[in-house]
C-alpha cells in the first residue's frame, strides 16, 4: 500500500510539472476575435510574431489533417494564427452561408481565369478575404471591386476606368487582372504565400521583409511585414478551410439572391440596363448586380467595340423583345452616337475643357467624388494627391484625362424629349453635360422644352 501511495504522489507531481508551462502561456484575442500580436509569458508581453509558433495541441490536430487533405498547389500551413481566423469565421454561420451561395456564381468565373493564366484555382478564396464576393465593394483608400484594385494598379493590368465603365468591378476582367498580378508575383518570389502577401501590401514590402529576414518564407518574414499583412495569409488559409469544411461547423449554404444561370450577349449600341430589365421582367437591381462595371447603368457598346451584357437565362418568348431592345437604339430608339462632322450647322459645341472644382471649406474628397460621380482614388490619381486631405481653394480635376479626350469631344448623343423632362433632369442623366452646354449646343434661349424635340448632348 505504501508503494502504491508513493507511486500516485510521484505521478501527480509529474503531471503538475508538465502542466505548468502550458498554464503560463496565454494568448490575447483582439475584440474582433482575431489572434492578437502578443504572447503573454509570466506577465511580460513579447511580440507574438517574434516567437516560434508552438505545435498545435492535440484537440486541434483535426484542423491540420483537414487542411492537408485539401492542399493542392499552395501550402496550407496550420498554426495558432490560422486557428484564430478559423474560429472567427466559423462563428459567422449566416455570413459564410451567404458566401457559399454567391460562390456558385463567382467561383466558376475565377476558376476559368486562373486556369487560363496557369495559377492555382484555390486562390479564388482570396476574393472572399478581399471583398466578400461583393463586386461593388470600395475600401477606405479607394480599392474597388471583388479583387480590390487600386486605380493605378488596375490601369497597369489593363482594366479600363472611364466615364461609363469601371472594369475593377467586373468579375471577369478583374479576375484576369488579379491572375496576372499573382502570376507576376509568384515568378518574382517563387512562393505562393509570398505572392498572396504581396497582393495585400505590394511586392516592394515583401522584398524588403525578405531582405531583413534573410529567408524566402512567409512565416519567417511575417514579423517584418505590415500589421494587416501578418493576418492576411492566415485569413486566406482559414477561409480555404471553412469553405471546404463548412458542414463540420453547422454552416448551411444559403440561396443566392440573384440568378446563377446566365447568358452573355454582345451589345453594339448604347442600351440602358433599365430597358433590358423591363423586357426580361426582372428587377433592375439584379441586372445591375450581374453587370456591375457599368457606372451609369448604360451599356456603351459600339460596332467597333461591342460590350458584354450578362443576363439571366430567359424564356424563348422573350427573345424577340430582347432582340428589339438590344438592336434598336438603346434610349427609346432615339439616342445614338454620332459625329459632329455629320452636321454643317453652327450649333456645334467647342471642344469641352476638363471639368474642375474649387475646394470649399468643409469639403472632403469623398464629398467631391460623390458630387461628380467619381471615385476618391480617381481624384487622387488625377490630381497627384498622396493623402485624402485637400486644401481649401485648391482647384481639382474631376474628370479623367483620357488619351482619346480630343476624339471624345467631337462626339455627342441625341436625346428625344419626353413628357415632364426639364433641362436640369436631362443634364443629370449624362456625366459631363450641363444645362448651359445643352442650351449652347442646341441654340436654346427661353421657353419650355417641346415634347418630342431632339436635343444634342455634347461632351459625354
Amino acid at each position: 500500500m505504501k508503494r502504491l501511495f508513493t507511486f500516485f504522489i510521484c505521478l501527480a507531481s509529474l503531471q503538475f510539472t508538465f502542466a505548468s508551462p502550458a498554464d503560463t502561456n496565454r494568448y490575447s484575442l483582439s475584440q474582433n476575435g482575431r489572434l492578437g500580436d502578443q504572447l503573454r509569458t509570466d506577465s511580460v508581453f513579447v511580440p507574438l510574431a517574434a516567437q516560434v509558433v508552438p505545435p498545435a495541441t492535440h484537440e486541434y490536430s483535426i484542423f491540420k489533417r483537414r487542411l492537408d487533405s485539401v492542399q493542392k498547389d499552395i501550402q496550407l500551413d496550420y498554426n495558432e494564427y490560422v486557428q484564430s481566423y478559423i474560429d472567427a469565421y466559423a462563428r459567422r454561420r449566416d455570413g459564410i452561408g451567404a458566401l457559399l451561395g454567391k460562390a456558385k456564381y463567382y467561383f466558376p468565373i475565377y476558376e476559368k481565369a486562373f486556369r487560363d493564366a496557369g495559377i492555382p484555382e484555390e486562390i479564388k478564396y482570396l476574393s472572399i478575404v478581399e471583398s466578400e464576393l461583393n463586386p461593388n465593394a470600395v475600401s477606405r483608400v479607394g480599392a474597388t471591386g471583388p479583387w480590390q484594385f487600386m486605380y493605378a494598379t488596375g490601369k497597369l493590368y489593363g482594366l479600363t476606368v472611364d466615364n461609363y465603365v469601371d472594369e475593377r468591378r467586373d468579375p471577369i476582367e478583374s479576375s484576369y487582372a488579379a491572375a496576372a498580378y499573382l502570376r507576376d508575383a509568384y515568378q518574382e518570389f517563387g512562393d505562393w504565400l509570398l505572392a498572396i502577401a504581396s497582393y495585400n501590401c505590394g511586392k516592394g514590402a515583401v522584398t524588403r521583409a525578405i531582405e531583413k529576414a534573410g529567408v524566402n518564407d512567409f512565416w519567417a518574414i511575417r514579423a517584418y511585414l505590415p500589421a494587416e499583412t501578418r493576418g492576411y495569409v492566415p485569413a486566406f488559409i482559414a477561409m480555404t478551410y471553412v469553405m471546404n469544411y463548412h458542414k463540420h461547423h453547422n454552416i448551411v449554404p444559403q440561396a443566392c439572391n440573384f440568378s446563377i444561370k446566365t447568358d452573355t450577349v454582345l451589345v453594339n449600341k448604347f442600351v440602358t440596363l433599365q430597358a433590358v430589365a423591363k423586357v426580361l421582367d426582372i428587377e433592375n437591381s439584379e441586372l445591375a448586380l450581374l453587370n456591375p462595371a457599368y457606372k451609369r447603368q448604360i451599356v456603351n457598346g459600339t460596332p467597333k467595340e461591342p460590350k458584354r451584357l450578362v443576363i439571366p437565362q430567359t424564356a424563348k418568348e422573350n427573345y424577340v423583345a430582347l432582340y428589339d431592345a438590344l438592336n434598336g437604339s438603346g434610349f427609346n430608339a432615339t439616342e445614338r452616337k454620332v459625329q459632329l462632322t455629320a452636321f454643317s450647322d453652327n450649333t456645334a459645341a467647342k471642344p469641352k475643357k476638363a471639368t474642375t472644382h474649387r475646394v470649399r471649406r468643409g469639403e472632403t474628397l469623398g464629398d467631391i467624388a460623390d458630387t461628380y460621380g467619381v471615385e476618391v482614388q480617381d481624384l487622387k490619381v488625377w490630381n497627384r494627391l498622396r493623402i485624402n486631405k485637400v486644401v481649401v481653394g485648391r482647384i481639382l480635376r474631376v474628370t479623367a484625362p483620357a488619351e482619346d479626350e480630343q476624339v471624345k469631344s467631337k462626339e455627342f448623343i441625341t436625346y428625344k424629349v419626353k413628357r415632364g423632362d426639364t433641362l436640369s433632369q436631362i443634364a443629370a442623366k449624362f456625366e459631363g453635360a450641363s444645362v448651359e452646354s445643352i442650351k449652347e449646343l442646341n441654340g436654346l434661349k427661353k421657353g419650355p422644352l417641346k415634347l418630342g424635340m431632339t436635343l444634342k448632348i455634347g461632351g459625354v
